[in-house]
């Protein structure tokens, strides 16, 4: 008897299979990470030297704005306000539990 001959299947319409089962599971990213800021936590000269020169210049003074510009912790920015307000130099305008803001001081 002759060998039989493989014959191809006909080409269909469907497309081929691409091994749905069988591909990795996604990855999913970590997430953006804030980059840690290494913040002073007690001033040196320069630095309160600045706080007294440029702070009472600003239009509003919040901890955290002090913590972004002059690179320190809140705790000492907290502070430093206080100290600025016993001077005289900004004044209260707003104080909420979770902010207070402050102003320059002005003859009004």
């Amino acid at each position: 008897m002759a060998p039989k001959k493989d014959k191809a299947p006909p080409p269909s319409s469907k497309p081929a299979k691409s091994g749905g089962g069988k591909q990795k599971k996604k990855k999913w990213s970590k997430g953006k990470q804030k980059e840690k800021v290494n913040n002073m936590v007690l001033f040196d000269q320069g630095t309160y030297d600045k706080l007294l020169v440029e702070v009472p210049k600003y239009k509003l003074v919040t901890p955290s704005i002090l913590s972004d510009r002059l690179r320190i912790n809140g705790s000492l920015a907290r502070r430093a306000i206080k100290d600025l307000m016993a001077r005289g130099l900004i004044r209260m305008v707003s104080s909420h539990s979770s902010q207070e803001i402050y102003t320059r001081a002005t003859n009004t």
